[in-house]
């Protein structure tokens, strides 16, 4: 017969079992990404940089233009998650057909021979993806692009204060001798 202490420490020491297969489980397959895997994030940072190219400032996917794309894809932009996978899933077929190779791992001039030939094959998706890559390029730093605000400081223009977050110079102001700020 078991006592009530023995049937309280088994219960005990199978729930903890349950519980770290379903916790390690949980962090098997770790990404960085919302909606896309690791393929596609890969695929879509060539298209970015092919549509803003580094120079003297980052690409767009160093700016994290795909970044915005991918936390977007899961908020606002979740009615284009299909055009997504469905345009990626054809420019890495272009890509295998023509250079049997991942798309990070040609040249950049075949980068850019694969940019034109999905832009003929899918303009829509292809615009899809322009549009969002200027947004993430341009837009605000906390959506998830133009990482370090990189992309105002190469037009020359200040960080635009958040709403509750300005910061003020209060070194311009003069009190009066007595005054408090």
């Amino acid at each position: 017969m078991v006592n009530r202490r023995e049937l309280l420490v088994g219960a005990t020491a199978i729930s903890a079992a349950a519980g770290a297969a379903m916790v390690s489980g949980c962090f098997s397959h770790r990404t960085p990404w919302e909606f896309f895997s690791e393929v596609e994030a890969r695929t879509l940072a060539v298209l970015c940089d092919q549509i803003i190219p580094g120079d003297d400032y980052p690409s767009a996917s160093e700016a994290g233009a795909v970044n915005f794309i991918d936390r977007q894809l899961v908020r606002h932009y979740q009615p284009h998650q299909q055009a997504y996978r469905d345009g990626l899933r054809l420019a890495d077929q272009i890509v295998h057909l023509r250079f049997g190779a991942d798309p990070a791992g040609i040249s950049a001039v075949q980068q850019l021979e694969i940019a034109v030939e999905l832009e003929r094959k899918s303009p829509a998706f292809f615009e899809l993806v322009r549009r969002h890559t200027l947004q993430g390029y341009y837009g605000s730093p906390r959506h998830g692009g133009n990482r370090d605000a990189v992309s105002w400081r190469m037009l020359g223009l200040a960080e635009p204060p958040l709403r509750g977050r300005a910061q003020y110079d209060l070194t311009q102001y003069k009190l009066a001798a007595g005054q408090k700020l």
